[in-house]
């Protein structure tokens, strides 16, 4: 297979740190050579760690056919543990894939795992030890080091050629962060603000439309724990990570 056609991601929850508390392990690796594209720690699997993971990646090489992984929460709705996957009652994740075009792949079989733990078993031997001689003990310098330069040489060691020329990559055109969070329907409360987890949206009056009450809104969560209000095609309002209104300057008029 060419690079780019089929990709995995999966975790391994390790104490990759000496002496600190099991970490997530994240990483993301193409099946025609064994390149991995995006590694990182975070305190827990999840959601954030799956669109952080696909974000690096498209950045880094761009848009790919499939992903294969295992049937997590995160990835997958599995309605009878052990059994099919609910393939219209999509995650975020799932949902995330849909919309970049990307096939989302199950696994099934203990086969169909072995390449990541074959991975995973490599760097619980390495990875712990490079840690502790560089000395690095929280998640966010470890992050900068796997970043670079530890992917890139554990690439030269590891990594196979293709055996065909040539990749299946294709550059990604639009707005990433729009597609990689998620996404929430609210109805517009009479006092025109929408709830969400505790805290409280205002949306600001907008030229077009005094108030939204009663109206269904799109609400983005992102990354970064930001949150902005679509209506339709329409950005209402952006706001901080604890509900604060995002005021955007004005465009400058120039001289005629």
């Amino acid at each position: 297979p060419l690079p780019g056609m089929k990709l995995f991601q999966a975790g391994s929850t390790h104490a990759w740190l000496g002496g600190q508390p099991p970490l997530d392990l994240i990483v993301t690796l193409d099946d025609a050579t064994s390149d991995v594209y995006s590694m990182f720690l975070v305190e827990e699997e999840g959601t954030a760690s799956s669109f952080r993971g696909l974000h690096e990646t498209i950045t880094g090489k761009g848009l790919f056919s499939s992903l294969y992984t295992d049937r997590g929460g995160h990835y997958f709705v599995t309605p009878k543990a052990g059994g099919e996957v609910d393939r219209d009652n999509l995650t975020q994740v799932g949902r995330a894939l849909s919309e970049l075009g990307i096939e989302h792949i199950p696994s099934y079989s203990p086969e169909g795992r072995g390449r990541m733990e074959r991975l995973f078993g490599t760097l619980q031997q390495r990875l712990p030890q490079v840690l502790r001689v560089k000395q690095i003990t929280t998640i966010e310098t470890a992050n900068r080091f796997l970043a670079s330069p530890y992917i890139g040489e554990h690439n030269a060691r590891f990594a196979v050629p293709a055996a065909e020329a040539g990749d299946a990559f294709v550059p990604f055109l639009g707005d990433l962060a729009d597609i990689l969070c998620s996404k929430h329907e609210r109805v517009v409360g009479n006092d025109n603000c929408v709830r969400f987890e505790g805290r409280v949206l205002q949306i600001p009056e907008q030229r077009h439309r005094r108030h939204f009450v009663k109206v269904t809104v799109l609400l983005h969560h992102y990354r970064d724990g930001s949150l902005a209000i679509f209506h339709g095609p329409r950005r209402l309002a952006d706001y901080s990570a604890d509900g604060e209104l995002i005021t955007r300057e004005a465009p400058k008029r120039t001289a005629a």
